[in-house]
């Protein structure tokens, strides 16, 4: 019996042990990323990002845990973001649904002294430590500038917009102002297609019954390039020569690199600002500086590039979601 109470004691003695170290062990930081599902390869792309950062940044900074989360909609994604407030986070990176829905939850969680950062898509109401994103009004002016060289400065153009939030705008601002320096390129026709390649497809469907005469096509989002190929394609049309699209997807790339006929570049606005973002969220919450700078960014806009044959291999990443 004595042996056995003995035995007992060091099993208590050890399982004490073991929960101290566990403890010491535990994270410090916890850093919530809330993201909206993949229902598009741009999005794919995001969460793919994201997932890399976290795995990444959690291989070299050992006292961080990570919570990488995709919602459906917008309403979800707020829910998702009280359930990480509930969980203890330290810092928040979101790239919201619709900045108007999540408004006031990114409020209370910056308000809450959570470490915070918008990404993409701003706030009407700022709330955040950091706010970065693509540069959208470089993507329309870059790819008209290009466009308009491409047409030599005449001709007829179509443009597919994105979903009509405020960066749609700014792109499509952006890329008519270029465009109205060109007397001799005339916009025919301009409808959103919601960054979907389906609707793309059918709104190009429209644009070629209704205009007997195309140029080029405009549509600032690789997923409705695809989109709009399928539909030239399977009309048998060959008067359209340049098509473009934008945010440097793979499988654009890869078209660029093999010498597609029409298309034959992108402009770039990467999912990787997620990972970026996330980056930012772990030196802020650690207090930690940025390289030599002696103030903290609380904007960051990453460049739009133009990407031809002659750069593509730069913006390739074979085993990227997008």
């Amino acid at each position: 019996m004595k042996y056995k109470n003995n035995i007992m004691r060091v099993i208590a003695v050890f399982t004490m042990l073991f929960a101290f170290v566990g403890s010491s062990y535990a994270a410090k930081y916890k850093v919530g990323v809330s993201v909206p599902s993949a229902d598009h390869g741009w999005t794919a792309g995001l969460l793919w990002w994201a997932n890399k950062a976290a795995a990444d940044l959690k291989a070299k900074e050992k006292d961080i845990e990570f919570y990488v989360i995709a919602s459906s909609s917008g309403s979800k994604q707020v829910g998702d973001v009280e359930d990480l407030m509930i969980k203890g986070i330290n810092a928040l990176v979101i790239l919201p649904h619709n900045p108007a829905t999540l408004q006031k939850v990114i409020e209370e969680a910056y308000d809450e002294g959570i470490y915070t950062v918008v990404v993409d898509r701003e706030l009407a109401h700022p709330a955040q430590n950091v706010f970065i994103a693509g540069d959208n009004e470089g993507l329309g002016r870059v790819g008209a500038q290009w466009l308009a060289k491409e047409m030599s400065g005449k001709g007829n153009i179509v443009v597919i917009e994105g979903m009509q939030i405020p960066i749609n705008k700014q792109r499509v601002d952006a890329f008519n102002d270029v465009i109205a320096g060109y007397p001799n390129i005339k916009i025919l026709d301009s409808q959103p297609g919601d960054w979907s390649t389906q609707k793309a497809l059918a709104v190009m469907e429209n644009f070629l019954q209704k205009h007997p005469k195309i140029d080029a096509v405009w549509c600032q989002d690789d997923d409705m390039l695809k989109g709009v190929l399928k539909a030239i394609e399977e009309s048998g049309r060959t008067d359209i020569k340049t098509v473009l699209g934008g945010a440097g997807s793979k499988d654009i790339i890869e078209m660029i690199q093999h010498s597609n006929k029409m298309v034959r570049a992108t402009v770039t606005y990467s999912p990787s600002m997620i990972a970026s973002g996330i980056a930012l969220a772990v030196h802020g919450v650690k207090n930690e500086k940025l390289g030599y700078l002696y103030h903290e960014p609380s904007r960051v806009i990453l460049g739009a590039d133009l990407v031809t044959k002659e750069n593509a291999a730069e913006y390739y990443f074979k085993d990227a979601a997008y």
